[in-house]
């Protein structure tokens, strides 16, 4: 079956320090014509950090468009046009959280919101972590680290406490690992 949507026009409605917004008209399969919003986002690198004690390094930040602090695994947008999503996801679990690690391995790629937005997020699981960062938060970013053990981490996604998507991947599948 047929299901690609073909651009007719796009029309700017906003460009931003890191997103741009178009409204586009398409073609559809079957003849007709509808129009799209679609934000175009660099896209983004998170990281699952585990300690030697088996607890997954966490942030609580605010979040303004949601109106709440959220528990957050490591994460930012990528920085530089090309920048290696890798680079990214070790330089953010260094900037928001006490600790670095030797390196990261790609666990998954996903869309965060495919029906308006094409960013891209990169989940990587940190190796050989440390607590020896010398880097610090962006100044806009306030942040509280927090370690939660598996106990904790089941706790809170089954009370409501983690509500970010990346989040609930990642932890998953820390939780659905072998003990």
């Amino acid at each position: 079956m047929n299901l690609i949507e073909t651009q007719i026009e796009s029309q700017t409605v906003y460009r931003g320090a890191f997103i741009d917004v178009f409204q586009d008209v398409v073609h559809l399969p079957n003849g007709q014509t509808a129009n799209r919003i679609v934000v175009r986002h660099p896209g983004a690198a998170c990281v699952l950090a585990i300690t030697a004690e088996q607890q997954a390094v966490l942030v609580r930040q605010w979040r303004y468009p949601t109106g709440t602090a959220l528990l957050e695994l490591p994460a930012g947008k990528l920085d530089i046009k090309g920048e290696d999503p890798k680079n990214c996801a070790l330089r953010e679990l260094a900037e928001e959280t006490p600790y670095t690690a030797e390196n990261a391995v790609l666990l998954q790629t996903f869309y965060t919101a495919p029906g308006f937005c094409d960013e891209k997020m990169y989940l990587y699981y940190a190796e050989n972590i440390v607590k020896n960062s010398q880097l610090n938060a962006d100044d806009d970013e306030i942040l509280e680290c927090v370690l939660m053990n598996k106990d904790e981490v089941r706790h809170a996604i089954q009370n409501g406490e983690i509500q970010d998507a990346k989040t609930l991947i990642g932890l998953q599948y820390w939780l659905n690992q072998a003990a």
